[in-house]
This record gives structure tokens, C-alpha cells and sequence, in this order.
């Protein structure tokens, strides 16, 4: 769990550079028309995620083939590839050249989730997801800062940081990170299950698992919708700096890592996974109808508190499929899932920005800047009603069996 965590801090601090910065960049592209960034980044965004859509399941199964540590390289390989390119981009074509090869190799997460299967056993496997979200809060606490800083000194700065990142934690894997997988745990490699729809037909093998990935992939939309819209609504309706988007960014990095760090362990201790999983849900609905009723910048600091409870959510279901899944199959689903989160970030940044340009647009009559925070609250209200009905009928099957 050591080496992992050190893996994903590093991870998640190139990913978190970048995102105070890259709206501006795109909009400096479109001479400096926020409604038109918003359209092209949210497009530059959902590019990505069908890269990274294809390319997960492939990943994930060859990391149950050759093990994780391989993955691992390869993606942080993509994810230095793409730094350069974008640090160098002179127009939009370049920066979609980068984010492809980034998408397509974006395997990081999926495989930290089946590496944590692997060493973990199934009893502490709540708490080590939950450290794992820690590790991306603390990549998020210290990337959003420092990227918002380097972008107030030059705009292309961050993405060179963001770069030496990625190649460092190449180093590091390559040198120190351990292989988790056992041979004998390993199984051969299968395009019918590297395939996307393959391999989301074949969690039918899992019907407690198959049941959620409908939750999954709307909760994913979700996200996916207030995270392409975040900085451009802070900076539209507060007025915020790239280093205040920053310092906002690195406040609900730190709130989400404490609670993944201390809570969720004790939480899904007490409450189980199904109750765990509803409270995070509630939480995550209650923050974000409130981000986009919130009429003053300050109100945001208040709201993120209310939003790091629904990190609780994650680590609980992660923790349900991991004991529905034989150990030689981790890898797969976990790369079916990041594909669903993959799949979410292809028409979630295009509602969400579209949506965001749409409200702000001259000549309305009336704006909504927070209309992407109102649907991203819909779609966990959807999740959340299909979480609850898979509990329920997988505790039903339990009590018949």
C-alpha cells in the first residue's frame, strides 16, 4: 500500500497541475471568448475520456496478464508524452494530439484499484480504496495550488511541472514500485474481454457487480459535469484568479483525503457498505444543489466540507465489487469500470459546459452559471435510486440462498 500511495500522489499532482490552467489555455486559443473555451474545452475533454473509454479495458487486461507494475509504466509513459506535447501545443489540434495518447494510456487508477485488490484482504479493502482517495486528495491538495501559481507566472509553466511529475513517477515506479500480482493469479490475455463491450458483457458473470455499473457510469456523469465546469464557473461568477480556482481545488483535495484517511474506515466499519455508500451519495447531492445556489465566493469553503462526506460513497462500492470478483479477474473489472468513467466523461463535459456557455450567453434574459451543479445533483438522485435497488435485490437472492 506504501508504494501505491506514492504512485498515485504523484499521479494525481501532474493530473491537478493542469486543471486551473488548461480552460484558460483553450480560451486563449479561441481569442479569449469564455463561452467559446467552455465549448471547446468540455469537447477537448470528452475526447479524451473515449481514448481513455478504449483503452482501459485493454490495459486492464494486461494487467491480469503481465502483472500491474507494466500498466503502470505505460500510462504514466502516456501521461509525460502528453505533458510535453501540450506544453509546447501552438493550436487546438496539438493539445487533442496529446490528450488521445494521454486518454489511451490513461490506466493508472484502474490499476491502483486492482493492485489495492491484490494485496489487500477482502475485510481491510474499504480502508485501503480509502487511501487511496486519500492519495488523490493529496494529489489534488498540492496540484491545483502549485498549478494555479505557476499559471499566474506563465500559462505553459504547469504543464512542464506537470511533465518532470509524470517522468519522475516513472522513475519511481520502474525502480522501486513492486509487482502485486501472483503468477498463478494471472490468466491469459482475451480481446473478447479487452474489447469495451466485450468486456461489459462480460461482468454479466458478476450479477452483483453488473447491477452497478448502470450507478456507476451516472454517477461518473455526474462528476464528470461539475469537474469540466468547476474552474470556469468559479471564475465566471466569483471573479476568482486561476490561483484562488487553485487554492478552492486544494481545500477540497485536502477535506476529501482527511476523510477517505480517517472516516471511511470507522464508517464502513459501523454502517456496512450499502449504508455507507447511501450517506456519501446524500452528502455529494446536498453539496452540489448548494454550489450552484451559492451567491458568494466565501459560501464555497462552507459547501466543500459538506461535499468531502461523499467521498465515503467511493471506497464502499469499491470495496463491494472487489469481494464480488475472483482474484484473477481484478484487473479486468476494474478496467471495465474506469471504462464506464471513461464512457461518463465523453457526453458529461459536453452537458456541463455546453450547458454553463448556454446560461452565460449574451443577450439571455435570465442566468443560471450553476445549472451544471443542478444536473450533476440529478444524476447522483438517479445513481443513488439504482444503488438501492441493487442492494436490495442482491440481499433478497442472499436471504432466498
Amino acid at each position: 500500500m506504501a508504494f501505491i500511495f506514492v504512485t498515485m500522489v504523484l499521479s494525481v499532482l501532474g493530473f491537478g497541475l493542469l486543471i486551473p490552467v488548461m480552460p484558460a489555455l483553450v480560451t486563449e486559443f479561441q481569442g479569449g471568448s469564455v463561452a467559446g473555451g467552455s465549448h471547446w474545452y468540455g469537447t477537448l475533454v470528452g475526447v479524451f475520456a473515449l481514448l481513455q473509454f478504449i483503452g482501459a479495458p485493454i490495459l486492464g487486461s494486461l494487467s491480469d496478464r503481465y502483472g500491474r507494475r507494466r500498466v503502470i509504466l505505460i500510462a504514466l509513459a502516456g501521461a509525460a508524452v502528453d505533458y510535453v506535447i501540450m506544453a509546447n501545443a501552438p493550436n487546438m489540434t496539438w493539445l487533442f494530439i496529446g490528450r488521445m495518447i494521454s486518454g489511451f494510456t490513461a490506466g493508472v487508477m484502474a490499476t491502483a484499484n486492482a493492485y489495492v485488490a491484490d494485496v489487500t484482504p477482502p475485510e481491510k479493502r474499504a480502508h485501503g480504496f480509502g487511501l487511496l482517495g486519500a492519495a488523490f486528495g493529496i494529489g489534488f491538495v498540492i496540484g491545483p495550488l502549485i498549478g494555479g501559481w505557476l499559471g499566474g507566472i506563465n500559462l505553459r509553466l504547469p504543464f512542464w511541472f506537470a511533465a518532470g511529475c509524470a517522468a519522475l513517477n516513472w522513475l519511481y515506479g520502474f525502480f522501486v514500485l513492486p509487482e502485486s500480482l501472483r503468477p498463478e493469479n494471472r490468466r491469459a490475455f482475451s480481446w473478447a474481454r479487452a474489447n469495451p463491450l466485450g468486456a461489459l458483457r462480460g461482468l454479466a458473470r458478476f450479477p452483483a457487480v453488473r447491477s452497478l455499473a448502470d450507478a456507476y457510469f451516472i454517477l461518473m456523469l455526474s462528476q464528470t459535469i461539475v469537474y469540466s465546469t468547476w474552474v470556469l464557473y468559479m471564475s465566471y461568477r466569483y471573479r476568482w484568479s486561476m490561483g484562488e480556482v487553485g487554492l478552492s481545488l486544494g481545500v477540497a483535495g485536502l477535506l476529501s483525503a482527511l476523510v477517505q484517511a480517517t472516516l471511511v474506515r470507522r464508517v464502513v466499519a459501523r454502517l456496512g457498505d450499502a449504508r455507507a455508500v447511501v450517506l456519501g451519495f446524500s452528502m455529494s447531492i446536498t453539496a452540489l444543489i448548494c454550489y450552484g445556489l451559492a451567491t458568494k465566493g466565501w459560501m464555497i469553503y462552507v459547501i466543500i466540507i459538506i461535499g468531502a462526506l461523499g467521498g465515503l460513497s467511493g471506497p464502499a462500492v469499491q470495496s463491494y465489487i472487489t469481494k464480488h470478483v475472483p482474484p484473477d479477474e481484478q484487473g479486468g473489472v476494474q478496467g471495465v469500470f474506469s471504462g464506464l468513467a471513461s464512457l461518463a466523461g465523453m457526453p458529461g463535459p459536453l452537458i456541463g459546459t455546453w450547458s454553463f456557455g448556454w446560461a452565460i450567453a449574451e443577450g439571455r434574459s435570465w442566468h443560471v452559471p450553476g445549472i451544471p451543479f443542478f444536473e450533476g445533483a440529478l444524476f447522483v438522485m438517479l445513481a443513488l435510486a439504482l444503488v438501492l435497488r441493487s442492494f436490495r435485490m442482491e440481499q433478497q437472492k442472499t436471504g432466498r440462498t
